[in-house]
């Protein structure tokens, strides 16, 4: 069955200072955004968008039902340079079969980042 979803495109953070994220993102994702407003800042990952938006909600009344994993080639590595960046611990390293293992971190903003090892996850063209 061919499906009209075309899948994951942006994945959005909510930010209460949104040049103070625009440089954490930059580190920790270590790329420049592509678009830089002060209304919305976005940046390609691998394809996709994390785009970052203004919003003065303090950070303890974050929600935390929405998860967004990222992949990467080394979790152990790209887990520890995100806590070194400022983030903290939200879920350690945890294999969840196979070889997938996923982690996440909650920026400075409160936001949960997921980062995910998945060598049998592959893009469809």
């Amino acid at each position: 069955m061919k499906t009209t979803i075309l899948g994951l495109r942006t994945t959005i953070y909510k930010v209460p200072d949104i040049q103070k994220a625009k440089a954490w993102y930059a580190k920790a994702f270590q790329t420049q955004p592509y678009f830089d407003e002060v209304f919305y800042v976005g940046f390609n990952i691998g394809g996709f968008e994390l785009g970052l938006l203004p919003d003065e909600t303090p950070s303890d009344g974050k929600s935390e039902n929405v998860l967004s994993y990222w992949g990467v080639d080394d979790i152990e590595k790209e887990f520890l340079r995100f806590i070194e960046l400022g983030a903290t611990e939200y879920e350690n390293p945890t294999n969840v079969g196979g070889e997938i293992v996923v982690a996440s971190v909650k920026d400075p903003w409160g936001n949960v980042v997921g980062i995910i090892y998945n060598p049998e996850f592959k893009l469809k063209e």
